[in-house]
């Protein structure tokens, strides 16, 4: 989040996701700084460890971060994230209903709780427990939704997201999740190759560093 405990602005990287919530986290996380603890330095971390791929290490930071200042766990979507690489589904879809009490109209919380509720049990029982969102306007965030939904199909995902960069990038990332999500490995490969290319780091922030790492460990894990 920031570089340093004199540091009050949060590196942009760290809030694609949910910038929302951004101010009410750094609020907290300074009034735990107040009593002696050091939450800035263990969220810089978390990130970090996630960003090098160290994901074991990334979960253990932030699930510190929660004990330290557990005020901040709802804002904390990117402790969710880490937990889902890291397997901890059941802990995974927590977080992210714990976000949605801050964050409710965000279409990534509720795709991300589908994936985490996806690979515990089913996408079937993912569908049916995905939660409910409110007026989300980026572009193609409407089609996510509708695509976990189940009411439509991947390429009208893309073809919403048109020559948006922006628009490409979340396309092909939540595409792609999906896919591998509910068992289409190629395709789900493709997709989120396409967005980890390095032309949409301006536009993924933070979500394009998770496509990266997840890349990479598709990388490393071929025979």
């Amino acid at each position: 989040m920031v570089s340093s405990m004199s540091e009050t602005r949060p590196r942009s990287r760290r809030w694609t996701f949910a910038d929302s919530t951004s101010a009410l986290l750094l609020l907290v996380l300074a009034s735990a700084h107040l009593r002696g603890q050091e939450p800035n330095a263990l969220l810089d971390r978390a990130v970090d460890e996630f960003e090098r791929g160290r994901i074991e290490s990334s979960v253990a930071a932030f699930d510190e971060l929660v004990k330290v200042a557990p005020r901040a766990m709802p804002q904390l979507w990117q402790r969710g994230i880490a937990l889902y690489y890291a397997g901890r589904f059941d802990d995974c879809r927590k977080q992210f209903e714990s976000h949605r009490t801050v964050n409710p109209n965000d279409v990534e919380n509720a795709a991300w709780h589908f994936l985490c509720v996806a690979r515990a049990e089913s996408p079937q029982k993912a569908r049916a427990a995905l939660l409910p969102v409110g007026p989300d306007a980026r572009v193609p965030m409407r089609e996510v939704y509708e695509l976990y939904r189940g009411a439509v199909v991947p390429e009208q995902v893309m073809r919403a997201a048109e020559s948006n960069p922006s628009g490409q990038f979340y396309a092909n990332l939540y595409v792609g999740l999906y896919y591998e999500a509910t068992g289409d490995p190629v395709r789900a490969r493709a997709a989120l190759e396409t967005a980890a290319q390095d032309r949409f780091a301006p536009v993924g922030g933070y979500m394009h560093m998770v496509a990266t790492v997840h890349v990479a460990r598709l990388r490393s894990s071929r025979p």
